[in-house]
């Protein structure tokens, strides 16, 4: 099968083969008549451009890598949405790779990406503690970005929500709908978003004077059985709080799954409160109360500041950039109406 060349779609066109590279590139001068002329002349003739030599002659793959903790989490899935979308506007396609919550799965990912010559990799850690050492030396290869998650001691840029900053918004509305005593189920994983929204938690809490026994601070997985677990922990223990915040969604559906199962009504007796705003919130039974986050800006500044970090001088990089977005509360029926 004859394979076109870019010298058959010059002649073709009536230009040269540069001005044809500049026009299929987007890169350098061509006017809107030459461009549109020889787009409709490749197209006819069936060109395409071969990216391995594009990424021979450009240095570059225009390709990312991304590393998630968990693909089966409906928000990661739709985070890793979000992303792939800004960069396919950009022309560059997307290697996604799944941590299983595991950090040596995680390194491994890591490696395999930058032996890949991706052109730069977007990372939400799985361990704050675990997953250093393999972000650290990635960055060291090549332009990195941590999203959602981070981890301390890297130079590299973070992009994501302001947990604590949620935290008020949940407790406070919480609060103006009459809550005064509050359980807090989370995860155990040592990670920035578990760790940061539970310390937001304790400091509002302490702040608008809601009681916080010792005992109602349950610490799992990120999972529905986890929140349906600790319901019945709860329940065992009693009294019941007048109010359980979730480190998560999924917890969340699990919270409001078991309480009907044990006759506790939501909000009546207790109210609920999820984070992330996956699309099963809003058809949970009831609804699901729930902060938002903002993902497909997320995404956009994401990729922004790995296109930065790629073209920023590598021997005196500027200091690493740190975005917090603020969240937003959507209000369903599992809370009261203050």
């Amino acid at each position: 099968m004859h394979r076109v060349t870019i010298a058959e779609v010059a002649a073709r066109a009536g230009v040269s083969t540069a001005t044809v590279s500049r026009a299929l590139s987007g890169r350098g001068p061509v006017s809107a008549e030459v461009d549109r002329r020889v787009r409709r002349v490749a197209g006819e003739l069936g060109y395409q451009v071969n990216p391995i030599a594009r990424a021979l002659r450009n240095s570059r793959t225009d390709t990312v890598g991304m590393v998630v903790p968990s693909i089966g989490n409906p928000f990661f899935t739709s985070l890793v949405r979000s992303v792939e979308h800004v960069l396919e506007r950009g022309g560059k396609d997307l290697f996604l790779c799944d941590a299983q919550s595991d950090p040596v799965i995680e390194a491994k990912r890591l490696a395999s990406l930058v032996a890949r010559n991706v052109d730069g990799i977007i990372v939400s850690p799985t361990h704050g503690m675990d997953s250093a050492a393999a972000v650290a030396d990635t960055a060291a290869h090549l332009p990195l970005v941590q999203l959602d998650r981070f981890v301390d001691g890297t130079s590299t840029d973070w992009v994501g929500v302001d947990d604590l900053a949620a935290m008020r918004l949940v407790l406070d509305h919480l609060y103006a709908g009459g809550a005064r005593s509050a359980s807090f189920v989370g995860s155990r994983e040592t990670n920035s978003s578990s760790e940061q929204r539970l310390s937001g938690f304790r400091r509002r809490a302490g702040e608008l004077g809601i009681a916080v026994d010792q005992a109602a601070v349950l610490l799992g997985e990120f999972s529905i059985e986890w929140g349906e677990e600790a319901v019945a922990r709860l329940v065992a223990a009693g009294p019941l709080p007048e109010a359980i915040v979730c480190a998560d969604d999924l917890i969340a559906l699990g919270v409001t799954r078991a309480c009907r199962a044990h006759g506790v009504e939501v909000p009546g007796q207790v109210q609920v409160t999820g984070f992330d705003n996956i699309d099963f919130s809003r058809l949970s039974e009831p609804a699901l109360t729930t902060v938002d986050q903002p993902r497909d800006r997320i995404a956009a500044e994401a990729v922004r500041l790995l296109a930065a970090a790629s073209q920023a001088d590598s021997g005196s990089p500027g200091p690493a950039a740190h975005i917090a977005l603020a969240p937003s509360l959507v209000i369903r029926d599992s809370t009261r109406a203050s």
